[in-house]
């Protein structure tokens, strides 16, 4: 007898998280799904094409395509005119579409979640053919596994090291794919177990190229998941909450329980956040706070003294690098972004965020008297802002960008904005219209073409 089995026969049961899962994938029908939901699952499909469009520009985007090769396959690599085999174009436009960090968030997940799963249905889709409906229940479904998997596992994964993008965001690639070839409950267990083999992704390497690729490799390894599984490949039926499984391994204070415990309750793409500042989320609420107080009251960084920025306590390791000496850092470093947010930067602008800006001598000085006020109690998602003015007046300002947007139209406005803004220079304003009435209409769509063929 094993190791493992002895510790199975002494130890009581957990939750068998990895099939019921599974089963939920399995069972789950177009027609059990709101109309509501598939909309706001087209919000997050938008912003993800206008990220992955514009992020096709990145230096790394162009070594994953000058390693892996491109042609020999039939997906679409966004706009690049280019194919490639599926797997390859998961991995590519998963880690474009995350290249710029200024895709979707959500605080269930802790993390990114449609950088990972769209990239692999969006590649499915095109090799098997599948109809704009079932691309959409696909996705909601993936981004419901992933995001109930991340509420599980609570804040003790991603607090260990882990980027719930990369580790989770894996689950809900292999669950959306197992949903669009319509594998049944056995299948999508080894899915979910095959893919918790391959969850990796580590936060010691935010500020870099391998940031963008944790969702690439996630949108890829939970396909090869999924596609493994539909060929009878085996794995464990516990491979999630079983012992020496994902959640005794990486995920420290993991509470297991269904995927969704009351039907009644949203769907995670209903929960999505959505970035408006081309950073790190969790410097949004301090960007946000920055920017009311110019408005309020005129003042811009020479005005400033001193500035204190209270933050949850976690954040000074995810986004709190202290000399940012590149623009891709800029994006990790609230104390950089406070002062260029101060002088009034565009902190929506791509260009904004440049090795010029990072070395910026007026900028190196002025970070210096912003301080941080770490705080086990603040809501990880708010920020609080105080600026002490040379002329002796002190002002304050707060904001939370942890809720979730009420009035649909003006987010599907705002997204359809910062999709055209990122994307046209990319692709041309032409394409950008037609693509944005594709989306629009997606659960019409006979097929991807006509889609990929306009983002592409």
């Amino acid at each position: 007898m094993s190791i493992t089995q002895q510790h199975d026969r002494h130890t009581q049961d957990p939750f068998p998280v990895t099939t019921e899962a599974a089963g939920w994938i399995a069972n789950l029908q177009a027609q059990d799904i709101p109309q509501a939901t598939y909309e706001r699952a087209k919000h997050a499909l938008l912003d993800w094409f206008g990220c992955a469009i514009a992020g096709q520009r990145e230096p790394l985007v162009d070594i994953l395509r000058d390693e892996l090769g491109v042609g020999g396959g039939n997906c679409t690599l966004i706009a690049s005119a280019r194919k490639a085999r599926l797997l390859d174009a998961a991995l590519i436009n998963g880690a474009a579409s995350h290249a710029l960090d200024y895709d979707d968030v959500n605080r269930r997940l802790h993390g990114h979640p449609t950088v990972c799963i769209a990239p692999a249905t969006l590649a499915l889709a095109e090799n098997l053919g599948s109809k704009g409906r079932d691309v959409l229940t696909a996705f909601i479904a993936g981004t419901e596994v992933a995001c109930a998997l991340g509420e599980m596992s609570e804040e003790g994964h991603y607090e260990a090291g882990f980027h719930a993008t990369g580790t989770i965001g894996t689950f809900g690639a292999a669950a959306a794919a197992a949903k669009l070839m319509r594998l049944d409950a056995a299948a999508c267990t080894n899915a979910l177990a095959i893919a918790a083999s391959q969850a990796a992704g580590l936060k010691a390497n935010f500020g870099t190229m391998t940031k963008p690729l944790h969702a690439g490799k996630a949108a890829m390894n939970g396909l090869l998941a999924a596609r493994l599984a539909a060929r009878g490949f085996s794995a464990s039926a516990r491979a999630i909450e079983g012992a020496q499984g994902f959640a005794q391994a990486l995920a420290p204070g993991f509470n297991p329980g269904p995927v969704r415990a009351d039907d009644s309750a949203p769907y995670a793409v209903e929960q999505m956040l959505y970035k408006f500042h081309a950073a790190c989320f969790l410097t949004h609420s301090t960007l946000n706070a920055i920017r009311a107080l110019r408005q309020e009251h005129g003042v811009g960084l020479d005005d400033v003294d001193a500035a204190t920025l209270k933050i949850r306590a976690t954040h000074a390791s995810v986004c709190g690098i202290p000399e940012p000496a590149t623009g891709l850092e800029i994006k990790f470093s609230i104390q950089h972004l406070a002062v260029m947010g101060l002088d009034g930067a565009d902190t929506g602008a791509l260009a904004t965020y440049s090795d010029e800006n990072a070395n910026d001598p007026r900028y190196v000085a002025a970070r210096q008297r912003i301080r941080l006020d770490l705080s086990e109690d603040m809501d990880r998602s708010a920020a609080r802002v105080t600026l002490t003015l040379k002329d002796g007046r002190t002002l304050r300002a707060e904001d939370n960008v942890g809720v979730p947007a009420v009035d649909t139209q003006k987010q599907w406005r705002a997204l359809s904005a910062k999709f055209t803004a990122i994307a046209a220079p990319v692709i041309g304003a032409g394409r950008c219209d037609e693509a944005l009435k594709r989306i629009a209409a997606l659960e019409n769509e006979s097929d991807m073409t006509a889609l990929m063929q306009a983002a592409g």
